[in-house]
């Protein structure tokens, strides 16, 4: 989990300061009405951060937990689109950087424990495959959110 730790702390340092490229207009910017700003987008990896940080801690102790997230529900009722931008950017940064101790101290012993991420049925992950696929969905929005910058240009 060391080597996950260490690459969310890289990311966390070069994206809060290529998110300074950003101006406000292109954060708050909807493709469509239908579909996330730059600053929704950032608000739900500061969900997908939340969910994870609990799914993290609570199945050191409690195996098969159900902890699941409706992103669409999430990011609505938090109105991440009249948000500060600055605010959003911090909480997105802190929380990465707690997940990243969380994942720099936990025991190896526990890295095979259960979660239940189904929303209609059981979906069992264990700590370790969560950790492995946070990154990659990470990686996925920031490309959403540069793409779009570099389609505005």
């Amino acid at each position: 989990m060391k080597h996950i730790a260490t690459e969310l702390r890289t990311l966390v340092a070069e994206y809060t300061a290529r998110f300074s490229e950003i101006t406000e207009s292109e954060w708050a910017a909807k493709p469509n009405p239908a579909k996330w700003s730059k600053k929704e987008v950032l608000g739900h990896l500061i969900d997908s951060a939340l969910n994870n940080q609990r799914r993290f801690v609570v199945t050191q102790y409690v195996q098969n937990q159900n902890i699941v997230y409706f992103q669409n529900e999430w990011v609505a009722m938090q109105d991440y689109q009249n948000t500060d931008t600055l605010d959003l950017i911090q909480m997105w940064r802190l929380l990465n950087l707690q997940i990243a101790r969380i994942l720099e101290t936990m025991p190896e012993s526990v890295w095979n424990n259960q979660c239940d991420t189904g929303k209609t049925g059981v979906e069992l992950h264990s700590i370790e495959w969560l950790a492995e696929d946070y990154i990659p969905h990470m990686r996925h929005h920031f490309g959403q959110i540069f793409l779009r910058l570099r389609a505005v240009e």
